[in-house]
């Protein structure tokens, strides 16, 4: 039975006290694994809320970045509530919100499962799997730098180049914006590019986190992979941790269809730790026919 008094709009920023409040409080909570906490994503949209006489019961974020590409960016729902009864009414909003955009794509990286069924019941695929690493701090045995390549810190004046070689990089879905690696790198304990005579050519970026250190991005443009340039990057980023007792262990996360990266994270000492989480997409040019 529909409850006539609940109400769907869009966020505002005086929303943000309760939308944090249900963050806070409730335990059945998503949170995308992004460079901006959800409450940073109020004004953009789509990003509704689910109310009741005022009280905001259940909130969905999913604004595009980079443009076109949806991901969940928060689903955080009442006690009082079902899964369901939050999830449908707000995604049949955003969905709405979604077709006006060209070969739309939301994505979400379920990492609870009681995701699972709601995605699938609303026409998201299972895509890929996230498959979690690690290694301890132990030096990587050196290997010289590929010729021609000098590796040194990023700075802020990388940052244009550095989302060329992302996009150039990584499949729409994976990239980062520049207004995302700017964050992204305002965020990072250690960040290095690697230049060659055309450019730079390949970065990584790492957080920092209790444990120690997590690799976030890594990329090579893909005229030059293969030459053990992220070999080179990885293996800096490792000497660097190395130096600094207070980091235990360095951690990344890559696809488990993405042989080349899981054959170089093992090569550099990296196992796998057994955690993996699906990633589920929904195309709206797949569904659009069926409304």
């Amino acid at each position: 039975m529909i409850d006539v008094n609940l109400r769907i709009r869009p966020a505002v920023s005086a929303d943000q006290e309760q939308i944090a409040d249900l963050i806070l409080m409730e335990q059945r909570v998503h949170r995308h694994l992004d460079w901006r906490a959800p409450l940073e994503w109020l004004g953009s949209q789509p990003y509704f809320v689910l109310e009741k006489d005022g009280r905001i019961l259940a909130a969905l974020a999913c604004p595009p970045d980079p443009p076109s590409i949806f991901w969940i960016r928060l689903f955080v729902f009442d006690s009082s509530l079902s899964v369901s009864s939050a999830w449908f009414p707000l995604w049949e909003a955003a969905r709405r919100e979604l077709a006006c955009f060209e070969n739309a794509t939301a994505a979400v990286i379920a990492t609870q499962h009681w995701l699972d069924t709601i995605l699938c019941e609303s026409g998201f695929v299972p895509a890929q799997t996230i498959v979690m690493l690690e290694r301890d701090r132990q030096p990587l045995e050196s290997r010289p730098i590929p010729a021609g390549i000098l590796l040194r810190p990023m700075t802020v004046d990388d940052l244009p180049r550095v989302v060329e070689v992302d996009a150039a990089a990584f499949q729409p879905l994976w990239q980062n914006s520049f207004p995302a690696l700017r964050k992204a790198f305002s965020q990072a304990l250690l960040a290095s590019v690697a230049e060659g005579e055309a450019g730079l050519v390949g970065y990584q970026l790492s957080t920092g986190n209790p444990f120690g250190a997590h690799l976030a991005r890594l990329a090579v443009r893909p005229e030059v992979q293969g030459r053990g340039i992220a070999f080179a990057l990885i293996g800096d980023l490792i000497t660097r941790v190395c130096r600094d007792e207070r980091l235990t262990r360095i951690t990344v996360n890559t696809q488990s269809d993405n042989t080349a990266s899981l054959a170089l994270y093992e090569k550099t000492g990296f196992h796998r730790t057994g955690e993996q989480y699906p990633v589920y997409v929904h195309r709206e040019a797949d569904h659009g026919a069926a409304r």
